[in-house]
């Protein structure tokens, strides 16, 4: 080959890269000779020594391992979640309801999922149906976990010294009591009660005298918190006035779920959520306090709560729902107006008075229902037994 021809081949070369890398050629004519096409085949099979610093760009691409690419993504925030982790999420307060629509599964798994514990919205196409009350949920709930939450028997406790001149709450008749003043304490045999208690004169601040027994009076002062115990004889003073005290038996001690307060059903089986400093100890109260109760509705009540505790059964309502409770004696329909732990504020449609209510109480009519079918199935088994 001349030196001038190949000259002119490698120009053509040349001319023709491109900036991808790859190399077009041309001869700038037509040849119809298939000797000349391999010919010039040797040719630039021959030059390629002499274009050594021309080659193809290459691109690799090689897949980093995962701990590389985890520790690239930018971390997720705190409010996101995903499907799996929302919906068995055991913080989540409201849980996915299913519907009546089946139509397709790409349909159906998006109204499952859930933003940020939210329901799915219903439809709005359509007249919708009216929902029918839900009946309430009757649940068994604990009240504690600590000993000093659920305590239910007295402390061994040294009782309190009783003395002449004690300012004392004492029972001047039944569901009122009254601050007075020890003036005498009888010890004479043919004095002493049945139960071998000893008598305590008391004179009233307001007027009149009472000679009463050891679980009629309670102690003026404030008690202490490990005296108190869930079915603790107390004397409780009426907020609304100073001077008017009824008497209790305590059902709640203070925990979290009822912010740290104390729950009393009084005699006439009103619930109260009082404070300690609106609480009074009974000084010698019987051994079974529920003696001390007049036989009926309110007895057979807290004797079933106290064999129940620490998990008596509580309705589960919610505010605006219609319930029927009774008042005297008679079903009267009224409105949940608010949730206060263990009570509720109902309205009656009647006459508009509202009330406090314990959600476990046999005035509301559900929670009759399960205590009748719980007595009948106690009989059957003291039948059985027999």
């Amino acid at each position: 080959m001349e030196v001038g021809e190949m000259e002119i081949r490698l120009s053509e070369v040349k001319g023709k890269l491109k900036d991808d890398g790859h190399m077009l050629y041309s001869t700038g004519k037509s040849s119809s000779s298939s000797n000349e096409t391999l010919s010039r085949k040797r040719q630039r099979e021959d030059c390629s020594d002499s274009l050594g610093d021309v080659k193809k760009a290459v691109v690799v691409l090689t897949r980093l391992p995962d701990y590389k690419i985890s520790a690239l993504r930018p971390p997720t925030p705190p409010q996101f979640y995903s499907e799996d982790e929302s919906l068995s999420s055991s913080e989540s307060d409201l849980q996915w309801e299913p519907g009546n629509d089946s139509s397709g599964s790409d349909k159906s798994k998006s109204k499952k999922t859930q933003t940020n514990g939210q329901r799915p919205k219903s439809s709005t196409s359509g007249a919708s149906a009216p929902v029918p009350e839900p009946s309430p949920i009757i649940i068994s709930t604990a009240f504690g976990v600590s000993p000093d939450e659920t305590r239910n028997v007295r402390p061994d406790l040294p009782d309190d010294e009783i003395t002449v001149d004690m300012m004392v709450l004492a029972r001047k008749r039944h569901m009122r009591w009254q601050r007075g003043k020890i003036v005498e304490i009888i010890t004479k045999d043919v004095l002493f009660s049945e139960d071998g208690h000893v008598k305590y004169k008391v004179q009233f601040e307001e007027k009149g005298k009472s000679l009463v027994s050891g679980h009629h009076i309670a102690f003026d002062a404030i008690p202490k918190r490990e005296q108190l115990y869930v079915g603790a004889r107390v004397v409780v003073n009426c907020q609304d006035n100073a001077s008017h005290f009824q008497t209790g038996i305590m059902v709640e001690l203070p925990s979290r779920r009822n912010r740290l307060r104390f729950l009393v059903f009084t005699d006439d089986h009103v619930p109260i959520y009082v404070g300690l400093p609106l609480l009074h100890l009974v000084c010698r109260p019987l051994e079974d306090p529920l003696d001390d109760l007049r036989d009926g509705t309110h007895k057979t009540f807290m004797t079933r709560y106290l064999k129940d505790w620490p998990r008596p059964h509580l309705t589960v309502y919610k505010a605006g729902q219609s319930i029927s409770v009774d008042l005297n004696g008679v079903e009267q329909r009224c409105e949940v107006q608010e949730i206060d732990s263990s009570l509720m504020q109902v309205v009656f449609k009647e006459n508009q008075e509202k009330e406090w209510v314990h959600r476990g109480s046999t005035r509301l009519e559900h929670m009759r229902r399960i205590f009748s079918v719980r007595e009948s199935e106690e009989e059957q088994q003291r039948d059985s037994s027999d």
